[in-house]
């Protein structure tokens, strides 16, 4: 006999920018349809399984918002727009946005949509036609696979293929909401009956012990560079945990009893946080158990442990502490990542006798005693890489474990209730690595650390100082910003399609807390934290401008020379639509005396700085990112803007080269636009003899 603990963790970063109510991507409500109903609504055809569900109250929060049709993001609102409405921003914007899903498994399946593709990539125009069929099947192919095949409405628009209408799309949009409204139900029937246990994360997940101390990650690297302000707080850590510890309870009816921290990640001081809130038991990965026991776990040539008899059993931490379980992350991995290039049954019988396996194992080395397996993974992100959205693997898989007697499915708690060995002292770190380099060790990470820790300083300063509500507004900014998930897409280890989208709502989440706090934002909060990836653009302008700052179109040899940026927007950024473009061009070069010149063409901006409702700011980097307003003496308005910044207040001398952004900011400071739309720019000053006489256009 050999109990299997199985446990799917459900999470999704909070992509509320909680100024505009706005998400800024669409996956929580795109995983709802797809995954998240479908996950526990398939258990019941085997009532014979038990498994647990890790909820992150955050993701929860938003799936609540979108099934009561309160949320809104930029995606859901132009998938319902009228095609033939849609301006050509918008259509830019959906056709590089309308195909974010594996091709072998869900675009390529459907011959239009498919067909489609192939159009973007081809570069071909598309027309109404061609965007409402694009909006329907971007939504059809995130809709659960089960459902997919047996509601006649959704039967009807895969036959027909093409050839949409807008009433269609009214269609789709209310199983969407049909979908979205069973989520949590689902949830807390299945707990109700006894089937599924439900725990949770701490309420944003962030890493717990980097809350409690950011010099925790020291401990596995001691001579890592550190963030320049330390962050250490771990009071915001307890309410992280109290607080889903709550939420969880309100929502579905009983408190949780066991929690999966953030990306497994724990210490000692974690541990007791947990504790002192009621959680009893928690859930890590098997190199944490090997690192705390200070020995070696390897595997063998097949990929399994060498030391059953330390994985496959629950610890208990510390005297009267928490029962921790360990995930075998070899067979974790296997459901993840491996399983889906494998036939359904083939991948299931793996499995099964893998577990089995591990069960033979322990008993064999401790005397005939039990074995208990966890088996920990994500819960949503692999199925789009299976066929049929893993349904086919998850039924193969659940159907071999029901009918198996000699494989005992139970939920945490039932694994934690077994005779515990003990663990005196857990090694910090997560489930990777058995560290949290992912998550502060790049210089980026470094960047965003003392970010929030200088902001929650500044909380601390002035949180008493303004109304409780709008204390209340910065806290929370703070409480999101310490998520886990920024600092996952920051530095070299891991990046998607979004990565400066998620800077973004970082800082964001950031400058918020300060407006609440009645502060003006650090200029620093203005520029990107990222620094990997595609460099700045560098311009070069030719030699120097002689300038007469009126504002005018003169002599065509006055701006000679000068540089002209791109200002086309990256057509990945979800969350810019069809946004205004105060500025539709941008020359850029330096005068006879040293000072950078700038002139700026477009009506909005030449009646908005006439006008004074608007300002310009430039922000550099050399490499501390400090802003320069640019003063009205600076500046000529008429047909068009002239800049001129003296050098003496650019802070830079002749072959520096340094990196700017270019900011038009309303009255109450607030950014109307920034230049370049993504990444930034660099240039040199040239050297005291450049002349103005080696142009170029």
């Amino acid at each position: 006999m050999v109990n299997l603990a199985l446990l799917w963790h459900m999470h999704q970063p909070y992509y509320e920018d909680l100024a505009t109510g706005e998400h800024i991507l669409p996956w929580v409500r795109l995983h709802a349809t797809k995954d998240y109903w479908g996950m526990v609504a398939l258990l019941e055809e085997f009532p014979g399984v038990r498994v647990t569900v890790n909820l992150v109250p955050s993701l929860v929060v938003q799936v609540q918002a979108f099934a009561d049709d309160r949320a809104r993001d930029r995606h859901l609102a132009l998938g319902l727009k009228p095609a033939l409405d849609l301006t050509a921003d918008e259509a830019r914007w959906l056709v590089a946005n309308g195909f974010h899903a594996p091709y072998g498994r869900m675009i390529g399946p459907y011959p239009r949509y498919a067909q489609l593709h192939a159009a973007r990539l081809a570069r071909e125009p598309f027309s109404p036609d061609d965007l409402r069929d694009l909006q329907v099947w971007h939504k059809l192919v995130w809709i659960d696979p089960d459902w997919l095949a047996r509601d006649p409405r959704l039967l009807t628009l895969i036959a027909r293929d093409r050839g949409f209408t807008e009433d269609d799309k009214a269609v789709l949009r209310g199983i969407e909401l049909e979908l979205l409204r069973l989520v949590v139900p689902a949830y807390r029937a299945a707990s109700a009956r006894g089937q599924v246990e439900l725990s949770c994360s701490p309420f944003y997940h962030p890493i717990l012990p980097l809350l409690c101390d950011t010099d925790t990650a020291l401990r596995t690297h001691p001579h890592a560079a550190r963030p320049r302000t330390r962050f250490a707080r771990p009071d915001d850590a307890r309410a992280q945990v109290e607080r889903a510890m709550d939420f969880h309870e309100q929502t579905f009816g009983r408190r949780p009893t066991g929690m999966w921290p953030s990306e497994g990640s724990v210490s000692d001081e974690a541990v007791a946080l947990m504790a002192n809130a009621g959680v009893k038991w928690l859930a890590t990965d098997e190199d944490i158990l090997a690192r705390s026991l200070g020995v070696s776990m390897p595997r063998d040539e097949f990929g399994h442990a060498v030391r059953a008899d330390l994985l496959y059993r629950p610890y208990q931490l510390g005297a009267g502490g928490p029962i921790a379980l360990f995930r075998d992350h070899a067979l974790s991995d296997r459901v993840g990542f491996h399983y889906q290039s494998w036939e359904a049954g083939a991948a299931a019988a793996d499995f099964v006798e893998r577990v089995r396996e591990a069960g033979r194992r322990f008993s064999g080395e401790t005397g005939g005693e039990v074995a208990t397996v966890s088996v920990i993974l994500d819960g949503e992100n692999a199925w789009e890489h299976y066929p049929g959205g893993g349904r086919p693997f998850l039924r193969a898989l659940y159907g071999a474990l029901q009918a198996a007697d000699d494989i005992r499915t139970v939920t945490m708690a039932e694994a934690a209730a077994a005779p515990p060995a003990q663990l005196k002292s857990i090694h910090p770190g997560s489930w990777i690595n058995a560290d949290f380099y992912i998550w502060i060790g790049h210089r980026d990470d470094h960047r965003a650390w003392s970010q929030l820790a200088e902001a929650r300083a500044a909380f601390d300063r002035h949180g008493g100082l303004v109304e409780p509500g709008d204390r209340d507004r910065a806290f929370e900014e703070l409480l999101i910003a310490e998520g886990s998930d920024w600092f996952w897409w920051y530095g070299d280890d891991h990046s998607s399609d979004h990565d400066r989208e998620f800077d973004e709502l970082f800082r964001t989440h950031l400058r918020n807390a300060y407006h609440w706090l009645g502060l003006a934002a650090p200029d620093e909060l203005h520029a990107t934290n990222i620094s990997t990836g595609p460099g700045p653009v560098f311009l070069q302008p030719a030699g120097r401008l002689s300038i007469r700052l009126d504002g005018r179109e003169g002599s065509f040899l006055e701006w000679v020379g000068a540089a002209r940026p791109s200002l086309v927007r990256p057509a990945g950024a979800m969350h810019e639509v069809a946004p205004v473009s105060y500025v539709t061009e941008l020359l850029v070069g330096f005068g006879a005396e040293g000072g950078l010149c700038l002139r700026l063409s477009g009506s909005a901006i030449v009646n908005m700085l006439a006008s004074r409702s608007a300002s310009l700011v430039l922000l550099i980097a050399t490499p501390a990112v400090r802003s320069v307003p640019v003063a009205s003496s600076w500046t000529a308005v008429d047909e068009l803007v002239e800049v001129v910044i003296p050098a003496g207040d650019l802070g830079v001398v002749p072959g520096q080269t340094f990196e700017f952004w270019l900011q038009v900011r309303n009255s109450n400071a607030d950014v109307l636009e920034s230049l370049p739309h993504a990444g930034s720019w660099t240039v040199t000053v040239p050297a005291p003899d450049s002349r103005a006489t080696d142009w170029h256009v």
